[in-house]
């Protein structure tokens, strides 16, 4: 059946999903027979990556039509997608989508009195003034209704379509990862817009405070049964609260489901050992000549037949057992963590392994941590322009879009050379070897396999060393040898991870760009326990809070847009009030 949608100022804004299923047309299926509803409130969507969260989003908003079964809503929809395709050349107003409105305001202005003009305009007469707040509240008062959106940064680009969408004040309000490339002023902006909104909001995100906001968390599973949106009243914590009591009774359930296989099997051991006895003694006995040959016949068939029922009996209650107990274990969720020790990239607490000179050129001046300056003094010290990294430190890198963290990373990295850092003006000395996880996980040959890219990043490594540093990272058996191009995303980011840290020589300092945007929450705890096993120093840029806090940051660094770069330790609380 194709989507319905339904408009009603007497009915309250909803979703509806009726056995909902939609696959690709090569055949591959993303959702099955999937049934909900969303009331007016905020639900965060949360998912392993691939479980089609951003395919259900656009189902419901009428970018895809069901395979079978229906999307009904009442109410107008409105859609962020993750990744937006604009007209570089098109003015903010037409994003806005108020541009043929201030076009028809400004000829009536000028003296237009047609129909045409008035019809244009309706009731908006206050387009621009609405547009003005929005963009402000949203953080982009600098931004000109007639500048050309090629000239807006990514997360500028978010925060502007965003508005387009409060502006429309749509009924419902679906959000494919929108705090995507949002630096922290921009994530705050939107988290304030978010809990004011007052119909029926649908968020996809892994953005741990984003969901912290929401009424309802709805889970989507794929499992051997099919799909399942499961919907959890209250925010995340709530969500990982009944979550986690669900799972310890399902692992009870699984236990006793174990326990049930095993004895079932113990009794059918026995009862066939018990039969096999008795049918020995019938041998025997007719053996003797005791009995006539009739009766041992006899005698015999009755006691096949009865070994027979008790078989079928004991093979039952087996199957019964092992039925209940692959039940039990479905409901247990894969929770394995990676487990890996990574003693080769230690570093001792004095040894330097990232100088970083001519910062007072370009990126600088330094800026000290509170506490050592007049409070609000706003005083510069130009003398400290060099970036110094030693030992095992854990190092935050934030600080607004725009502001060149990722250009700092690449410079670091090596990626930048020859003019492009020439004008940068800095000089970067690393001691020990270095891995780099850029924004986009580009670091594999998608033509490998998983095994085959790890191998190349340590090629003096053994198949067997390969192998189990794999399975360390959940690549067991026949996942290590799938090709690099055919991963999931929670997948491909577990083998770029393993590629990165199982490299020879170890890393002794890693350089991460926003490495949790767009990973499950799954992937961002397997992230953390990662790097919870590796021992040298760490840069981090991100604008995820609690996944900074969960890593033991030591040190922030913060990055202005105009250069400046201030530093506080982590005692300091900068992760509390910085962005």
């Amino acid at each position: 059946m194709s989507r319905s949608a339904l408009s009603s100022r007497s009915v309250l804004p909803s979703v509806v999903l009726s056995d909902l299923s939609f696959s690709w047309p090569n055949g591959h299926r993303v959702i099955s027979a999937l049934n909900a509803s969303f009331a007016p409130g905020r639900t965060g969507l949360i998912g392993v990556n691939g479980a089609g969260k951003s395919t259900l989003l656009r189902l419901i908003g009428g970018r895809l039509r069901p395979s079978s079964g229906s999307v009904t809503v009442t109410g107008d929809v409105g859609y962020l997608p993750q990744n937006l395709t604009l007209d570089a050349f098109a003015r903010v107003a037409s994003l806005l989508g108020i541009a043929e409105v201030l076009d028809a305001i400004a000829a009536i202005e000028a003296g237009d009195a047609s129909p045409a003009a008035f019809d244009a305009v309706g009731d908006d007469w206050d387009a621009h003034d609405r547009a003005r707040e929005w963009l402000s509240r949203l953080g982009l008062a600098h931004v000109g209704l007639d500048d050309p959106v090629g000239r807006l940064s990514g997360g500028e680009t978010i925060m502007t379509a965003l508005t387009a969408l409060f502006l429309r004040r749509p009924a419902i309000m679906l959000l494919d990862e929108p705090t995507n490339n949002l630096d922290l002023a921009a994530r705050r902006r939107l988290y304030a817009a978010v809990e004011s909104w007052p119909g029926v909001m649908l968020i996809v995100s892994h953005d741990q405070e984003l969901l912290g906001l929401m009424d309802q968390i709805a889970d989507l599973r794929s499992d051997h049964y099919g799909d399942s949106l499961r919907l959890y009243g209250g925010n995340l914590a709530a969500y990982q609260a009944m979550l986690d009591t669900e799972q310890a009774a399902a692992r009870r359930m699984a236990g006793a489901a174990v326990a049930d296989v095993k004895r079932q099997r113990r009794d059918l051991i026995d009862s066939q050992t018990k039969q096999a006895g008795r049918d020995r003694q019938g041998r025997q006995l007719a053996a003797s000549g005791s009995l006539s040959h009739a009766a041992a016949g006899a005698r015999e068939r009755s006691a096949q037949e009865s070994a027979g029922r008790s078989r079928e009996t004991h093979l039952g209650r087996l199957a019964d057992a092992r039925a209940r107990l692959a039940e039990a274990e479905e409901a247990v969720r894969d929770d394995d963590a990676i487990k890996i020790s990574l003693p080769g990239t230690a570093v001792p607490g004095r040894r330097t392994v990232l100088t970083v000179r001519g910062l007072d050129r370009r990126w600088l001046p330094w800026r000290p941590p509170p506490g050592t300056e007049t409070e609000g003094s706003g005083t510069d010290i130009e003398a400290a322009a060099e970036l110094v990294v030693q030992g095992p430190e854990r190092i935050a890198l934030t600080g607004p879009n725009g502001a060149g963290k990722t250009t700092l990373l690449r410079i670091i990295a090596g990626e930048l050379s020859g003019s492009d850092l020439d004008q940068h003006g800095l000089v970067v000395r690393l001691t020990g070897a270095l891995g780099y996880l850029p924004q986009r996980l580009d670091v594999l040959d998608d033509t490998l396999t998983v095994a085959e890219n790890v191998h190349a990043a340590a090629p003096a490594a053994s198949v067997n060393e390969v192998r189990a540093g794999l399975a360390r990272f959940l690549f067991r058996g026949a996942r290590a040898d799938a090709a690099a191009g055919t991963l999931s995303g929670g997948e491909r980011f577990r083998a770029v991870l393993a590629a990165l840290l199982l490299a020879e020589p170890p890393p002794q300092f890693l350089l991460l760009d926003e490495p949790t945007n767009s990973l499950d929450l799954a992937s961002v705890g397997q992230l953390t326990q990662a790097l919870s096993c590796y021992q040298g120093a760490l840069l981090v840029a991100s604008h995820d809070l609690p996944f900074l806090r969960s890593i033991g940051i030591t040190r922030w660094l913060q990055l202005s847009r105009d250069g400046r770069l201030a530093c506080e330790d982590a005692g300091g609380g900068a992760g509390e009030h910085r962005g």
